[in-house]
């Protein structure tokens, strides 16, 4: 069996996430997702390449994907962003571990002012809410959501003159992530 990502056109993402129609103004198409996503980074807005990503990818390669993003803005981020990211790290490295979970659960339980914020609610909503507590997560976005918001949050900070070439990076880094992720999948089923 061909190594295929979650979802092989954007119209199956789009069924099968039918939020990403909230998030974004482009209508899906029969493209496979990976040529959606680079048109969508050519098109008139770029920004919804990493909308798409950050749904097309599954949730704790997204939340992954967007702490790799931020790591390479830090001089952009403040002290506390840096902290939340280093705790997104750990969790994501151990999402069961029973070490991770308090800190988690008061990182997620923040409100999401920042881009590191975001992240951290995205990887509370991850395991339907393994990391926090029920309450707190029936108030958040979806995950997807939370990592698109963690992701632009962070590109809003960057120069204008650099930012489509980070926007860019950003979105290649996920399209790489999802191809990687197929491939995983196909070895375990194997």
């Amino acid at each position: 069996m061909a190594n295929e990502l979650r979802f092989k056109t954007a119209r199956d993402l789009f069924m099968a996430c039918p939020a990403v129609s909230r998030d974004m103004v482009a209508l899906p198409t029969e493209q496979p997702s990976i040529e959606f996503c680079r048109a969508l980074l050519a098109g008139r807005v770029p920004e919804e390449a990493i909308t798409f990503c950050a749904y097309l990818l599954p949730e704790r390669a997204a939340v992954w994907w967007a702490h790799e993003c931020l790591s390479h803005l830090t001089v952009l981020l403040d002290g506390r962003d840096q902290e939340l990211l280093a705790v997104v790290r750990d969790w994501v490295s151990e999402p069961e571990s029973p070490h991770h979970r308090p800190e988690m659960s008061k990182a997620a339980a923040m409100p999401p002012t920042t881009p590191a914020a975001w992240i951290a609610v995205a990887a509370g909503r991850h395991g339907n809410g393994s990391a926090m507590e029920a309450p707190a997560l029936s108030a958040s976005p979806p995950a997807a959501r939370a990592v698109s918001a963690g992701v632009l949050a962070g590109l809003a900070r960057v120069a204008l003159e650099d930012r489509f070439s980070v926007l860019s990076a950003f979105v290649e880094m996920g399209i790489q992530l999802a191809e990687i992720e197929a491939l995983r999948q196909s070895a375990d089923a194997n």
